[in-house]
């Protein structure tokens, strides 16, 4: 089952806001994918941590072609609003 994305926002030291389908909110921490995955090592360098958008439909969240996160990773590891 997917929890589509509704809305993101930014929130200081490197989360995410997100608003699911259905009215749950969640706080997704990007720090530990610095160590995990180092393509996500490029969201510390500038601004482009900010420019995060829901994907079109609603299955995750893009930065970039190379830099996304699906919906599921974002329900299953955020934290309850």
């Amino acid at each position: 089952m997917f929890h589509k994305v509704k809305m993101v926002n930014t929130i200081s030291d490197y989360r995410l806001n997100i608003q699911f389908a259905g009215g749950i909110k969640k706080i997704y921490d990007i720090k530990p994918l610095f160590e995990k995955w180092p393509v996500f090592n490029e969201l510390r360098k500038n601004e482009l941590f900010y420019s995060v958008d829901v994907d079109k439909g609603g299955y995750g969240v893009v930065w970039n072609d190379d830099i996304d996160l699906s919906c599921d990773e974002l329900f299953a590891n955020g934290k309850a609003v």
